[in-house]
């Protein structure tokens, strides 16, 4: 088969790593790249075009549109992709509301139009025996996680404008609310959440650290907190830790792991997994186990198996339904959350 003709929107971190992805497989064939504002993409996409517009990409009849834009403009754009023709791939968040999240769902059902939503750790292998491990383990669950980013210059540059669209509990919330609802098959039925402003250069309405907790239908409980800005601590800023009644497993970072460095966002290093089972006398039947992760993939990797999987889905044809109300159902919690910390009061679903 041909390569797919590909448009690329938005150039930054995650923008780039897409378009080096498709660069490198012979499946794609990228005829544009769109940024808002100018950006030199490096020596690898030097030689692709750069387009003054999405609707000059669209004019492109591209096959493929990947939107890695701020998640306020996701809707709008994936719509406009899907009705010119494009399969999209759109970044996490799937929209800034549920509403728009389900009308791009919707738009995808009518037009028979491939839609993949960034879950990158759906691809990573750690990732998904993490998550093999934890459901073993139960229900009723304990879930407990965050990815608080200590950030200065550029990465704090970015942060604020990010912030304008979307608070840190939703932008990065929805990767491990779906984590727990892959965990759990439980549906989520009532979220808290609560924000606070620890800085003076973020409008008054925003807040850049905040947390959630979450009450499943099967008894199960989750947790998650994010902080972005240069005041954020390194102590503990990646705990990934899952409890059920025969034991706990929790992903163990490497000493010295900075939140700064992007690949400690999906790196796993070791899986600890601890059997609850007691002895007769009272002591556990078997000692931790604990599994080194040596050598799974780093971020550009996982990008490119995740693009690898984009280009599955559309060649033979993939079933996504599933993927997409995931897709749905986890932005619903977060915005849940998010919503209980600006009203001060817990959100039934």
């Amino acid at each position: 088969m041909r390569p797919l003709r590909t448009f690329v929107a938005g150039l930054g971190q995650m923008g780039l790593s897409h378009a080096l992805s498709y660069s490198r497989n012979p499946g794609f064939e990228i005829v544009g790249l769109h940024n808002r504002t100018p950006v030199v993409p490096g020596p690898e996409l030097a030689a692709y075009p750069q387009l003054d517009s999405f609707a000059t990409g669209l004019a492109l009849k591209p096959d493929l549109v990947s939107i890695n834009t701020y998640t306020d403009s996701h809707a709008d754009l994936a719509v406009a992709a899907m009705q010119a023709g494009a399969h999209v791939f759109v970044e996490k968040p799937l929209a800034a509301t549920v509403a728009d999240a389900e009308r791009v769902v919707e738009c995808a059902r009518r037009t028979g139009r491939k839609l993949v939503v960034g879950y990158i750790l759906r691809h990573h292998p750690s990732w998904i025996e993490f998550i093999r491990l934890a459901r073993s383990l139960g229900p009723p669950f304990v879930m407990r996680m965050n990815l608080n980013q200590q950030s200065s210059g550029a990465a704090w540059i970015l942060h604020k404008r990010l912030m304008h669209s979307t608070s840190p509990v939703v932008d990065c919330g929805v990767h491990y609310l779906d984590v727990m609802l892959q965990i759990t098959d439980a549906a989520p039925v009532l979220v808290s959440g609560m924000g606070v402003r620890l800085t003076d250069e973020i409008a008054a309405d925003q807040v850049n650290y905040g947390h959630l907790q979450v009450q499943f239908a099967d008894g199960s409980v989750g947790w998650y907190e994010a902080g972005w800005g240069p005041m954020i601590s390194e102590t503990a800023f990646f705990v990934k830790d899952v409890m059920g009644p025969r034991g706990s497993v929790s992903i163990v970072m490497e000493e010295g792991a900075r939140s700064a460095d992007i690949d400690t966002h999906t790196r796993t290093a070791r899986i600890r997994l601890h059997h609850a089972a007691l002895r007769e006398d009272g002591g556990f039947t078997q000692a931790d186990d604990i599994m080194s992760m040596q050598d799974e993939p780093g971020h550009q990797e996982l990008c490119d198996r995740e693009q690898a999987f984009v280009l599955d889905a559309i060649t033979r044809d993939r079933d996504l339904a599933k993927h997409m109300d995931d897709a749905v159902r986890s932005l619903a919690v977060v915005l849940a959350a998010d919503r209980s910390m600006r009203e001060r009061r817990a959100v039934t679903l």
